[in-house]
């Protein structure tokens, strides 16, 4: 085996944290040969229910886990983490707008990038779930300069946008490939088929303009809410499930497939320079994310894409105060 990887996740106690960590444990984000340390960080008032969670994983006697720290303290948390899942926040509740977390959830991001600046290895890799998480990411990371992996999470639309294709093709998800989500983690963000493929043919070939069009982005890009207003509560267990597809291909890289994530953009795709935003990546076998660089988007697209553009230098113009 390999030597062990310290595996930080915070808001462990929660909804999506305790249904992530039990698939780090059993080595499906990391593989079933790569032992990991988890340091999981909760706040004050919910640390007896975090001392439960470490209790089921204790019993679960997962052969990869090799330690269990579980703290209140981003510090003793991101202590040379390797890799870093930013769960914790508080979660969109029915009727709640999105300037409200905005609002709610900057200030938090401020204090673990700090403590990540301080404590977490330089090479760390980290992925931001807690929403808004574009914005989220791009204050963790201003405040941790010197760790530059840093994304969030748009793997979550990415595979409802699967999911829907699959549903309306009549097909498994497993034979599409290369569905781009373009943008912010919002209703804002942009679902592409330009590239995708299903099982090796043009996905625009495939599926109905007019769906495409009409349904298709419209259902992807309101599911969150469509979740909320069925459930009472948000989506956990995909958002879980998404996180640990992530970091997987982040980790061992995507077999030449494309995969979405929100990363600082240098100006790429006239998209501003410093926003956190989605875009199309290929990642190397040695976890190197590259950027796809050749898509020929049309004025339609540009348009879209310009939607989740304005909404990002919103969202960063109101949390401005916050980044110094």
């Amino acid at each position: 085996m390999s030597a062990p990887i310290r595996v930080a996740v915070t808001g462990a106690a929660g909804n999506i944290g305790y249904s992530l960590l039990w698939r780090i444990a059993s080595g499906s984000c990391f593989g079933p040969d790569q032992p990991v340390i988890l340091q999981l960080l909760e706040i004050p008032p919910v640390m007896d229910k975090l001392n439960g969670v470490v209790m089921e994983l204790v019993d679960s006697a997962f052969p990869l886990v090799q330690d269990i720290v579980a703290t209140s303290d981003a510090e003793v948390a991101f202590g040379d983490a390797d890799q870093l899942f930013l769960v914790g926040s508080r979660p969109r509740s029915k009727g709640m707008l999105r300037s409200d977390l905005v609002a709610a959830n900057g200030p938090i991001f401020v204090g673990q990038g700090k403590a990540i600046e301080a404590a977490a290895s330089r090479d760390a890799k980290v992925i931001v779930v807690g929403n808004p998480c574009n914005t989220n990411c791009l204050i963790a990371n201003h405040y941790a300069p010197s760790v530059k992996n840093f994304s969030a999470m748009t793997r979550l639309d990415q595979n409802r946008a699967k999911g829907q294709i699959g549903s309306v093709a009549g097909v498994a998800t497993g034979v599409i490939d290369d569905v781009i989500i373009w943008g912010n983690h919002s209703p804002t963000m942009y679902s592409y088929v330009g590239r995708a493929t299903i099982d090796g043919k043009a996905a625009t070939d495939v599926l109905d303009a007019d769906w495409i069009a009409n349904h298709f982005h419209k259902t992807v890009s309101t599911r969150g809410k469509a979740i909320i207003e069925a459930r009472g509560a948000s989506s956990a267990a995909s958002a879980a499930s998404a996180s640990i597809d992530h970091m997987h291909d982040w980790f061992h890289g995507s077999n030449g497939r494309i995969v979405s994530m929100a990363v600082r953009s240098e100006g790429w795709y006239g998209v501003p320079e410093g926003l956190i935003f989605s875009f199309p990546h290929i990642i190397d076998d040695n976890g190197v994310a590259h950027l796809v660089e050749d898509i020929a988007l049309t004025d339609y697209d540009r348009q879209k894409i310009q939607v989740s553009i304005d909404e990002l230098v919103g969202e960063r113009e109101a949390v401005k105060d916050l980044l110094g």
